[in-house]
């Protein structure tokens, strides 16, 4: 038995559970969960790749399988609409047998349009979920994407059963095979265009395959935080190298970011530097813990890492009460992962989805939630040169707190990222990032 085989049922009896409890809280009787469906390019005839819907997916290892649909009521055993047609245009996802299959009653159309006479006669107790309300409503949905019903799926989500934490560990062993190949080709030479090919290579995806899109920046274009332009020439030198890549298994992703230099270095001092700080913040994940304390504490960290190398001219605590600290790590720590990217309930106080805001200081933090044993989260501290962000500091009454010579010299690096995937356990913290040896 696998370890997939092995944790799966309990995953699913986790999930039956979530569901009464929710159903019972909107007085329902069932939830209709549509995979979704293809949908087509503006006046033409073919698809945007297919991406299914996350709640149906954290049923089911199934993310290209549009059309089809799971029934849930919490106590019986789900049933499981599969759409496999009779098409030679294009390749269909055959049903197989599966550690999974024996958890669902499965019943396979081969037209999608049959679903209506396998779904609920009287749909009044029963709520659709997912994105395309237009089916729900033609099919005589009522309730659709209940609020109450998914912000107590959402909060709930953010902790991970072991079926999960082995998909994800999964994830994580196929991006960092990924890793190790770009940063090869990066150091052999390479343009952007051909480290990204040999990163998808290696993990045996395509481009649509991945969980985002991967970010391969060389030299300045590492200032860029979500740069996918990916250059098909050789610049003129290799200075730096920032990769922003995952990988996904059974619906779940891998989210890993590295920064090289070409050479040893003042650049290579600065990722070092990073590198010790960010394992700092890692250790800091503990239960009980606020991450938006924590992000504080890793952002007046980095106001100490910008007085060591002489970008500024004043102290880090000088620099963290001036807020300039914002100018070189903009963005947040990190976030919650799991069956996405950045996974959601990462602002819920409670079940009811009750929201506690970012602090005005720090907006793009994209969770504020109390850390708990079995949440999964990226840790990502950074530290960039923006040319934008640098002139309005220029401009601003804090220039003087600037050491501008140093600063030049490194903006034509762009800058650093390092990010590793946590799982926080009740004594320890799996970094399953370097536990890979990445």
């Amino acid at each position: 038995m696998n370890e997939l085989q092995k944790y799966y049922p309990n995953h699913i009896a986790e999930l039956q559970s979530r569901s009464k409890k929710a159903l019972h809280r909107d007085n329902l009787q069932g939830f209709v969960i549509h995979s979704g469906q293809e949908i087509k390019v503006f006046l033409d005839d073919y698809s945007y790749p297919f991406k299914v819907n996350p709640h149906f997916k954290t049923w089911l290892p199934l993310t290209n399988l549009p059309n089809s649909w799971l029934i849930i009521n919490g106590e019986d055993k789900p049933t499981l609409i599969y759409y496999q047609p009779d098409d030679f245009w294009h390749k269909v996802e055959v049903l197989e047998d599966n550690y999974w299959n024996e958890h669902f009653d499965i019943k396979v159309i081969s037209n999608a349009k049959d679903v209506e006479k396998l779904l609920p006669y009287d749909k009044k107790g029963f709520a659709y979920i997912g994105a395309h309300v237009e089916v729900a409503k033609a099919l005589g949905f009522e309730f659709i994407n209940p609020e109450s019903s998914l912000n107590y799926i959402h909060y709930h989500r953010a902790y991970k059963t072991e079926y999960e934490q082995v998909c994800l560990r999964r994830a994580n062993a196929i991006a960092v095979k990924g890793h190790k190949a770009a940063k090869a080709a990066f150091l052999d030479g390479s343009s952007e265009f051909d480290i990204q090919q040999e990163y998808l290579k290696t993990i045996q995806h395509t481009a649509n395959e991945t969980p985002y899109g991967n970010i391969v920046a060389l030299n300045k274009n590492a200032s860029i935080l979500h740069y996918t332009a990916l250059e098909k020439s050789v610049p003129q030198a290799h200075r730096s190298f920032l990769i922003d890549a995952g990988a996904s298994f059974s619906g779940y992703g891998a989210d890993i970011t590295r920064t090289y230099s070409f050479k040893r270095d003042k650049f290579a001092e600065l990722i070092a530097r990073m590198d010790s700080l960010m394992l700092k913040a890692v250790d800091k994940l503990k239960p009980g813990a606020s991450y938006v304390d924590l992000h504080i504490q890793t952002y007046k960290d980095i106001g100490n890492v910008l007085a060591e190398f002489d970008f500024i001219n004043v102290t880090g605590e000088q620099a963290f009460e001036a807020g300039i600290i914002s100018t070189f790590f903009p963005h947040g720590l990190g976030h919650h992962l799991g069956l996405q990217t950045h996974d959601v309930g990462g602002f819920m106080a409670d079940e009811r989805g009750t929201h506690v805001a970012s602090p005005a200081e720090h907006p793009f933090l994209r969770t504020s939630r109390i850390i708990e044993a079995n949440q999964v989260f990226t840790i990502e501290p950074g530290l960039y040169f923006i040319d934008s962000l640098l002139e309005k500091l220029k401009a601003s009454k804090n220039s003087k707190m600037i050491n501008w010579n140093a600063v030049e010299e490194m903006k034509v690096y762009g800058g650093i990222r390092i990010e590793d995937n946590i799982i926080v356990h009740q004594l320890h913290n799996e970094n399953m990032t370097r536990d890979l040896e990445l």
